[in-house]
């Protein structure tokens, strides 16, 4: 049996030049910002999924002046769908500080780049890694769940102590040299063989010294976060239309779909009542629609849509943040997915 230790980056690299993803829109390039794009985007989100956010961001913002430039609701437009609102802020963010702090080029150290917003050491290491080539560990979920694997480490990864020794250990594994190749190969290692649901233990070059496949405990491993039920939510909100628009509200920049447009939140059971208190007018008609079920992180949200039509004189009296937007126009607007189903019922 070969040291697991020793061995591990040489058969990761080994096998990655086989069998690993090398076409990847935001691979074979060392410009940091297209790197650090391709991180941002992929938090928490699938690769086929993120393709397509890539190409538009790119095609709208080719360069990190460009971002820093536009404006955060056209930022949050092309983020709409893609979830996780706050690293499309946070993106625009780390923009303009790079533009302002230095000279619109990315800091060169994993260091310096993590203490920019919304990149922690993980995604700083990986923009390094690629653009630098610098001799640094990361740990994303695709890492973690490999090594907690490979070398069978109980306990939730992201705890305090169980971190702090996969940290350790992902320091210690590192190769000398093809820093980029090898953290590439851990990325798609935990992404196409080493899978949550169904790993394809035949088809990984660490199986043969893998501690939770020789021990049966690949479904144990990694350990999952300590189960609590999220609480349900309600709300109710108001599809108002009106001379083919619907009316819409921009959301303060922090907090749940921060930024983007949403439907107005009805206050109180009496619809009527409230439209006339809330816009100074009376419906023409009134129809409740059926519940949409939204899981966020943290809970889960109820929504009970009240479909307003306003009659043809009507002249609503509408705050700075909201406006009528055209319903041919919805498919470009920045709204929040469960708000966009809505409409499209």
């Amino acid at each position: 049996m070969t040291d697991p230790v020793s061995s591990f980056a040489p058969r990761l690299l080994a096998w990655h030049r086989l069998s690993g993803r090398h076409d990847l829109p935001w691979q074979n390039t060392r410009d940091a910002y297209r790197i650090w794009l391709s991180e941002i985007m992929l938090q928490q989100t699938q690769v086929e999924t993120v393709i397509p956010y890539y190409a538009r961001f790119l095609a709208a913002f080719p360069d990190i002046a460009a971002l820093a430039a536009a404006p955060v609701e056209a930022v949050m437009g092309l983020w709409s769908g893609l979830g996780y609102y706050a690293r499309a802020r946070n993106l625009h963010a780390c923009a303009q500080q790079v533009v302002r702090e230095h000279g619109g080029v990315f800091p060169a150290t994993a260091g310096q780049i993590a203490t920019l917003p919304g990149i922690g050491r993980s995604t700083a290491a990986a923009i390094a890694a690629f653009s630098q080539g610098e001799r640094v560990a990361i740990l994303d979920g695709n890492v973690k769940r490999v090594l907690c694997r490979a070398f069978g480490i109980a306990g939730f990864p992201g705890s305090t102590a169980v971190e702090k020794q996969l940290w350790s250990l992902a320091e210690s594994l590192l190769p000398a040299a093809q820093i980029g190749d090898y953290i590439q190969a851990q990325m798609d290692l935990g992404a196409t063989v080493c899978t949550r649901g169904t790993p394809r233990c035949g088809m990984c070059p660490l199986a043969e010294d893998c501690v939770a496949r020789r021990s049966g405990r690949v479904a144990e491993l990694p350990t999952p976060r300590p189960r609590k039920r999220p609480p349900l939510r309600q709300a109710h909100l108001a599809i108002i239309r009106h001379a083919g628009a619907v009316l819409l509200e921009r959301r303060p920049p922090k907090g749940i779909w921060g930024g983007l447009l949403v439907l107005p939140e009805i206050e109180g059971e009496d619809v009527a009542a409230w439209l006339a208190d809330r816009f100074g007018v009376a419906a023409q008609s009134i129809k409740r629609g059926e519940v949409l079920r939204h899981t966020f992180t943290h809970f889960v949200l109820d929504i009970t849509p009240a479909c307003i039509a306003l009659p043809g004189d009507a002249m609503p009296t509408l705050t700075d943040a909201q406006q009528w937007v055209p319903m041919t126009a919805l498919a470009e607007a920045a709204l929040p997915a469960p708000v966009r189903s809505l409409l499209a019922r």
